[in-house]
């Protein structure tokens, strides 16, 4: 008989065997950036995440980098009434994004920035791309992500993170940032599932589509390998880094492409819906809060995430300095 609990008799013993850390470096913040001044306003549907002006989100980002976090990925809010058909305030030269990351790279040049590249918080259809029979256009799609990502690798995102799910999305940002010498790296939305767990982020950016839903173009979870095919396709485009999303049903995926991919980072995202799920249940007191995202999170890096993105990355930190869990 082999014996096993040797491993785990005491705190000390299970940590010397523990195979699987969480590091700050590891983990990415996400950020709602709205337009004003001097806004800092709770979301409803995920208590603990603000919308920010950009003034108070220079604030914040000095807090998260007292805890040694340093990427960020941005989310633009912008109000209905500035919405049109075909997404324009997104890849304006003014967009709220390229302002904001400006804004950031003035004050903490060190801040890694990632930026979400999808038409659907800025159409007043809530969809993320041209439409035409009440359908997206995926051809007619792709220039206008690519402009709206040139626009932010020109205001100095670190990397633009094409999330529309359109095909051939990352070749033709790839090709606009080529043609105009930018070195920007490209983080892929590769496999992004059609997901209920999206909800309080449709919320919290106002993008929920004002008809149908995004199953034409995000992936069907009902399937086992195209997620995988779509992360090939992604890297063959000229992806840097790759991701998985959501995360917490989808860790056998998350698994798979890291086998297959060891070569390109990986991220996953604990997305809105597992957030708040988890928030929720310790708020109403099923589980401790501390304990289940400590859980959560390890089994993403076990699975074979590189990177995390979480809207608990602050205080997951902050626990692991205060030795609480």
């Amino acid at each position: 008989m082999k014996r096993f609990r040797q491993y785990r008799t005491t705190p000390e013993t299970r940590d010397r065997y523990a195979d699987v850390h969480i590091h700050a470096e590891d983990l990415i913040y996400p950020y709602f950036i709205v337009e004003g001044d001097n806004i800092k306003h709770e979301i409803s549907s995920m208590k603990g995440v603000f919308h920010f002006s950009i003034d108070l989100l220079l604030t914040d980002i000095e807090d998260l980098l007292s805890l040694g976090i340093n990427k960020i990925l941005l989310f633009g809010v912008i109000n209905d009434n500035k919405k049109d058909e075909t997404g324009s305030p997104a890849y304006t030269p003014d967009n709220i994004i390229s302002r904001a990351v400006i804004a950031i790279k003035n004050h903490y040049p060190q801040v890694v920035i990632f930026t979400d590249v999808c038409l659907c918080e800025y159409t007043s259809h809530g969809h993320c791309g041209l439409l035409h029979n009440h359908d997206v256009d995926n051809d007619s799609t792709l220039p206008l992500l690519a402009e709206m990502a040139y626009q932010h690798a020109i205001a100095g995102a670190d990397f633009v993170a094409p999330s529309s799910m359109m095909d051939g999305q990352v070749e033709a940002i790839k090709r606009r940032l080529s043609e105009e010498n930018l070195n920007t790296k490209i983080l892929a939305y590769s496999a992004k599932y059609a997901s209920a767990f999206y909800g309080p982020f449709r919320d919290a950016a106002g993008s929920a589509p004002s008809f149908g839903d995004r199953k034409s173009y995000q992936m069907d979870f009902c399937t086992s390998n195209q997620g995988l095919e779509e992360t090939a396709a992604d890297i063959e485009e000229g992806a840097d880094w790759i991701m998985v999303k959501p995360a917490m049903a989808y860790l056998d995926i998350v698994q798979r492409a890291s086998v297959l991919f060891p070569d390109y980072p990986l991220v996953t995202y604990q997305v809105s819906g597992e957030y708040s799920m988890l928030k929720s249940g310790a708020a109403q007191g099923f589980f401790d809060e501390a304990r289940i995202f400590f859980e959560s999170l390890t089994a993403m890096k076990r699975a074979g995430a590189k990177y995390i993105i979480t809207y608990y990355a602050k205080d997951f930190i902050r626990q692991q300095q205060n030795s609480s869990i």
